[in-house]
């Protein structure tokens, strides 16, 4: 008998198996990525750090040799050597202006006239004073010799008599009289004395004003115009400047105090004025002034320029920029002063490490120190790089003098040709 439910003729049915979910297969999957993801990062680790895959490239140029010349730049002004300003001490109208701008005028030359009138005035008026006061001394003259003759006689009369007449009053009234009138005449003579002064200043009062010109030179300034009214009560006002002598002038320029240390007189210098901007023009100091100046701060100190203007081509107020020159050195070794400026990074200075294996380049060694050559300000000993190697190497050097795009080398293993850095010019791989 079979049961039921079952099929007839079919076998025995097998046991099914589940394996569990999650199992060997899902870690060794995990473990072949990881380790596939490591090798990729030491093979890109390996190939940045390679020796050599990697170069810095600079920009060097050559030691020369030269001329070195060091100047000092200062901006001033064009003035004359001698310049005048005329001017009036009384007060008054003009009447005649007979100079004008640029006259060529000589000494004594009549520059402008006041109007008169009231000072003749006074003159005439001081001058009559004057003969009334001679008058009056001749006047008490008169009277002294009248008091000295009364005087002389009582005395007679006293003597002819013994002392009985005159009486001892009427002697000494007559005494009195006399010298009275001797003390009438001397201030009749002060008198005189005084208004003589009066009538001088009178006088010289009307000779001022006319304006005379000083000096041989050119009229550079007029302020004055005839019927102006001019008045000399605090101080009297300039009518008339004048340069003496325009073929010889001066160049007045403000020095840094930087640099005043280096200027000098007889240093020869050069100047341009914005009216020849092509033009350069020659100069001579003549004096370096000790008085400072200070304009926004800034210190400077006065140095003046003897010009020779022989054409008239400069005019006084020019501004102009000089030049000057403050040191000199032939064939000197020079080099740029990028090349003292220029210091190479530790990495860039450090010689390719070693092959030491792997360890070695998991973990490189850090790079080594920069050498670095001793500085001394006294001796002004610096330090420059050259390129060995392909590597950037110091080079000890003494400086000298510098013009602020070169310096002069004095003392160090750098001859004429060498290169030497200046700057970095790219990175390659």
């Amino acid at each position: 008998m079979t049961e039921q439910g079952a099929n007839p003729g079919s076998g025995p049915v097998p046991e099914q198996v589940v394996e569990p979910s999650g199992g060997p297969r899902r870690l060794r999957t995990w473990l072949i990525s990881i380790i596939a993801f490591i090798a990729v990062a030491i093979a890109v680790f390996f190939w940045l750090t390679q020796p050599g895959d990697e170069q810095v490239l600079y920009r060097t140029e050559a030691v020369k040799t030269g001329n070195l010349i060091v100047l000092v730049t200062a901006t001033g002004s064009l003035v004359p050597t001698n310049q005048v300003d005329v001017s009036i001490e009384i007060s008054g109208t003009i009447r005649a202006v007979e100079a004008d701008y640029n006259d060529q005028v000589k000494v004594g030359q009549v520059l402008a006239r006041l109007d008169t009138t009231k000072l003749e005035a006074q003159v005439l008026q001081t001058s009559a004073s004057l003969d009334a006061a001679r008058a009056k001394v001749l006047q008490v003259r008169a009277t002294v010799t009248e008091a000295d003759g009364r005087l002389a006689r009582m005395e007679q009369v006293r003597q002819a008599s013994g002392g009985r007449v005159p009486s001892p009053q009427e002697l000494d009234t007559a005494k009195a009289t006399a010298e009275r009138a001797r003390a009438d005449e001397a201030s009749a003579t002060a008198q005189v004395a005084q208004t003589q002064a009066t009538l001088d200043a009178n006088r010289t009062d009307l000779a001022k004003a006319v304006v005379h010109s000083p000096i041989n030179g050119v009229i550079l300034r007029r302020a004055v115009e005839p019927g102006q009214t001019v008045a000399a009560v605090l101080q009297a006002p300039v009518l008339f400047s004048i340069a003496e002598d325009l073929a010889k002038m001066e160049l007045q320029v403000d020095v840094d105090e930087a640099d005043v240390g280096k200027v000098r007189g007889g240093q020869d210098a050069s100047f341009t004025v914005d009216a020849y901007p092509e033009r350069s023009f020659p100069a001579r100091i003549t004096q370096v002034r000790y008085g400072s100046q200070t304009i926004a701060g800034v210190v400077t100190y006065k140095a003046v320029l003897k010009v020779d203007n022989s054409a008239l081509t400069l005019r006084p107020g020019m501004t102009a920029t000089a030049a000057i020159t403050v040191n000199k050195v032939d064939n000197a070794v020079l080099v740029p002063n990028a090349a003292l400026r220029f210091s190479p990074t530790p990495a860039e200075s450090s010689a390719p490490a070693s092959d030491g294996g792997l360890l070695s380049r998991i973990l490189p060694r850090a790079p080594r120190p920069v050498p670095r050559a001793k500085e001394d300000s006294a001796s002004r000993q610096q330090r420059v790089w050259v390129l060995r190697g392909g590597q950037p190497e110091p080079v000890a050097v003494t400086i000298g003098a510098t013009n602020g795009i070169v310096t002069e080398i004095v003392k160090g293993e750098l001859p004429a040709g060498a290169t030497v850095i200046v700057d970095r010019a790219a990175t390659k791989r």
